[in-house]
């Protein structure tokens, strides 16, 4: 229901052509390297890979395609993590009626958009610190396992998604409870949602 709402927004501007609609984060990197696009709105907490995971595989492949993170999240780490990606604007799920449109046009120029309090969150930070804060102990892989983790799927499962073997994520798995300090799924679980990689 929110991508059609979504994209209906989108579409009721003449100059806007959606070329393609995603149900989750691996699918959305899939269809964005078929062919080319000028801009993608990706959800910071999509199944299967985050808005974040896949704005860094899109813009490894395509550096030049613009990126627009939508977020259920009003914290500045959110956003920072985002930006630090290399996506262009952060907008909120509350006022994406009011900011979508405005947004992407502002990126497709080149501009950033970022919603009001995050423009002031960033005046006030110290970029250098924030980024020391938001510095993730795991790597890019173990956050993906972590997800995929508090998704629900075993380990065969992942191993299929990432086309790594049952061992290895198992491996990643004891990785990431010890660098951490968790001791189960449930546990991950938490840090996964505090992470925002999951939605409660």
């Amino acid at each position: 229901m929110v991508r059609h709402g979504l994209r209906l927004t989108l579409e009721l501007e003449a100059d806007f052509l959606v070329a393609a609609e995603a149900a989750d984060g691996a699918e959305a990197v899939e269809l964005a390297l078929r062919q080319p696009i000028d801009l993608a709105v990706l959800d910071f907490s999509m199944p299967r890979l985050t808005g974040v995971q896949v704005t860094r595989q899109l813009l490894a492949h395509r550096p030049g395609t613009k990126i627009l993170i939508l977020s259920m999240h009003d914290d500045e780490r959110f956003f920072l993590e985002a930006l630090q990606a290399g996506a262009a604007g952060y907008v909120l799920k509350a006022s994406a009626h009011e900011d979508l449109v405005a947004a992407c046009r502002a990126v497709l120029r080149g501009a950033p958009f970022v919603h009001p309090d995050g423009v002031t969150a960033l005046e006030h930070a110290d970029r250098d610190e924030r980024a020391a804060q938001l510095r993730d102990p795991l790597s890019a892989r173990e956050t993906e396992v972590v997800k995929l983790i508090a998704e629900g799927l075993t380990s065969r499962e992942i191993g299929a998604l990432l086309h790594i073997s049952d061992k290895t994520v198992e491996r990643h798995r004891s990785n990431v409870l010890e660098k951490l300090g968790l001791r189960d799924r449930v546990a991950l679980t938490r840090y996964a949602i505090r992470r925002g990689l999951v939605e409660p």
